[in-house]
């Protein structure tokens, strides 16, 4: 007796497989330089797949699985994010810390916003780049890229700013550190200068526990309240935008309230709070969202066409430096100023 296979779901999955495929080995190949070599994964999946962009182009069969995976596998690994938070987990830092991590969040934001003006971008690019900065960079670049309406630049502003955000967040974890003795912190304090200003969660780890390992597991904590703050900046981003009609129609229907991914990230987030997931399940979504992302910006990478990454222009390029210098200053002065 032979199984019921829907023939049109077995198209479907047919003409994903190829372009999927080709974005699980390219991320594949960036993990093991990564380890091998110690260069940011998300970085050598970016580059090396904009060298694939021919994949990406109409009519190739592996076009139609590069575009699901950019997108779908995308918001399967932000919503699993959701796992690694808790209310715990938050109450631990106490709420002076908390209040300046939020505080840091928001403000880069509205700097961005203010700032990217100067440089003749839009808002969205503002929205991108300075939740980028502020929340967990790669990772929240394409989850808020996820929700910006659509236009003909709108996959090139994201690998720039996946791309910007991982060389920063890689300078810093060799600076910052450096910093933090300069400034006089302490291991806490020291971890939450850290945590509170490194883009990616990956150059956060190999800063803090490069000074200590109190500093390296409060720079983690303090990370992971900085990632627990993408879904209401995104949901709040999503409403704000709908609320002026800027939201991009599916055949006439306006996008839903709350974005599906969002939602997944909040309830996981609500369930490991009331202790219903074990800590290796936990674990595991955390390490499977790290391979969803990985391999959603080599889809993102190979959409992309290098020559067009030179018309961001010099002034984008400053304009991410300083967002970066403000949330890292802000928080400095915020330590100084609870101490």
């Amino acid at each position: 007796m032979t199984a019921n296979v829907d023939p049109s779901r077995s198209d479907k999955l047919r003409e994903l497989f190829p372009g999927l495929a080709v974005s699980v080995l390219v991320a594949a190949t960036a993990q093991f330089l990564s380890e091998h070599y110690g260069a940011p994964a998300m970085l050598m999946a970016l580059l090396l797949g904009l060298a694939l962009n021919f994949l990406a182009d109409e009519g190739s069969r592996t076009a139609p699985g590069i575009g699901f995976t950019a997108r779908t596998v995308l918001r399967l690994g932000v919503a699993l994010l959701g796992a690694r938070i808790s209310v715990e987990m938050l109450a631990g830092l106490g709420g002076a810390a908390i209040a300046l991590v939020v505080a840091g969040v928001v403000l880069t934001i509205l700097f961005a916003l203010a700032v990217t003006r100067l440089i003749g971008r839009d808002w969205r690019f503002a929205l991108l780049t300075g939740g980028a900065v502020a929340i967990c960079g790669a990772s929240a670049a394409m989850a808020i890229a996820a929700v910006l309406p659509r236009h003909e630049k709108s996959e090139r502003d994201l690998v720039f700013t996946v791309l910007a955000v991982t060389v920063l967040s890689t300078v810093a974890m060799v600076i910052y550190p450096m910093l933090a003795q300069v400034f006089g912190l302490d291991a806490r304090d020291a971890g939450v200068f850290l945590g509170g200003t490194i883009h990616d969660v990956a150059q956060v780890v190999g800063a803090g526990f490069s000074i200590s390992p109190e500093a390296g597991e409060t720079a983690t904590l303090v990370k992971l309240i900085r990632v627990s703050m993408l879904a209401p900046v995104v949901l709040v981003f999503s409403l704000a935008i709908r609320a002026r009609g800027l939201a991009d129609q599916v055949e006439g229907q306006r996008p839903p309230l709350l974005p599906g991914f969002v939602l997944g990230f909040l309830v996981l987030a609500a369930v490991n709070s009331a202790g219903l997931i074990p800590v290796w399940l936990a674990d595991a979504a955390g390490a499977l969202s790290s391979w969803a992302l990985l391999v959603a910006i080599a889809a993102v990478g190979i959409k992309t066409e290098l020559g067009r990454m030179l018309d961001v222009g010099a002034g984008a390029m400053v304009l991410l430096l300083a967002q970066t210098v403000f949330l890292g200053a802000f928080v400095v002065t915020g330590l100084h100023w609870l101490q």
